[in-house]
């Protein structure tokens, strides 16, 4: 009777191995539900991104495909779940900027970001504003660094936490400008925002979509923008290269990412239904009033930015003893 049921347990096994490799046949893909991870609480680019697109390719695919939030410890939590995911395609995971933080400040990670998930597609970027209280009496980028150089250590900048973008974009402008500033993190955004309006800090690289409404109603000053190019939903406002940081270049990104052990069939098909929908002009009507470009690359052009901002945010970690608490 053993000899019975452990050949029928056998039998069983093989036949659910048999299904699971039949539904992870990159030609049959996708034949279940996709799940996009998001590490970070709703509402925020990286979860607003991968709503949009989760709608898209449910049409697309003709498969359910879920959202699903894993806040923690700056996105590294989610990073992990999909990382260490069944590398079938069904688990993906939406970041922003933060995810090339992560290695930069965390002195161990569970994963490597750079070979256990790969890319699919950068999804969209925005832009920071530098912006600064009108007390403060500073006008230009160029009075700002004035300022700052006059009484070192005396200005501060707010952020939306340490090893957020707002404060790798801040500590950028700080070491090209060669400026001693001094770093003040909060929970957020809006915290960041509220003390910089109060003046008690002086200023803060806000994100476009957050920062350019206290522009326009006269409570915070833009003095640059942090883009090669200026931005089309404040156009007066001059890049931080043309307002006098020379090259000065930081943008806020988002992208989807998946285990990299996932079959490149897979991965190219993710990357050409979700590029398809981000060229449409309906991805950059609803994106454009809340300050997103929809920015679709090849799964190695993502992976490089990747790499290239690791390399940037580690110099700059290393240079400001930043560390994640």
């Amino acid at each position: 009777m053993r000899g019975v049921r452990g050949t029928m347990a056998a039998a069983l096994a093989a036949l659910a191995l048999a299904a699971h490799a039949q539904s992870s046949d990159p030609a049959d893909y996708p034949s279940r539900p996709i799940r996009i991870i998001v590490g970070f609480t709703p509402g925020g680019g990286p979860d607003i991104t991968a709503r949009y697109l989760a709608q898209k390719l449910a049409e697309s695919l003709k498969q359910q495909v879920l959202v699903e939030n894993r806040p923690g410890a700056g996105g590294t939590v989610a990073a992990n779940f999909v990382a260490t995911a069944p590398p079938d395609g069904y688990t993906l995971l939406s970041v922003s900027s933060a995810h090339a933080v992560a290695p930069a400040i965390y002195a161990k990670l569970p994963y490597d970001t750079q070979k256990d998930l790969a890319g699919i597609t950068l999804t969209a970027t925005s832009k920071y504003l530098l912006v600064v209280p009108p007390s403060l009496g500073a006008k230009s980028v160029q009075e700002l660094i004035a300022m700052a150089k006059a009484r070192p250590g005396h200005l501060n900048f707010s952020s939306a936490g340490v090893g957020s973008g707002t404060h790798f974009a801040a500590e950028l402008f700080k070491s090209m400008a060669s400026i001693d500033v001094v770093h003040v993190p909060f929970k957020g955004i809006p915290e960041a925002l509220t003390e910089t309006v109060t003046g008690r800090v002086q200023f803060f690289m806000a994100p476009i979509a957050n920062g350019m409404n206290l522009v326009k109603d006269g409570r915070l000053l833009a003095l640059g923008v942090s883009s090669a190019q200026r931005d089309a939903l404040m156009p007066d406002v001059p890049t931080l290269a043309e307002a006098g940081v020379p090259d000065y270049d930081s943008i806020l990104w988002f992208g989807l990412l998946t285990s990299a052990r996932t079959p490149r069939a897979v991965i190219a098909k993710l990357n050409r239904e979700t590029a398809r929908f981000l060229r449409d002009p309906e991805a950059k009507a609803r994106w454009a009033p809340i300050g997103l470009d929809p920015r679709p690359t090849t799964p190695e052009e993502f992976d490089k930015l990747i790499a290239d901002d690791i390399a940037t945010f580690t110099r700059l970690a290393r240079a400001g003893n930043i560390r994640a608490d």
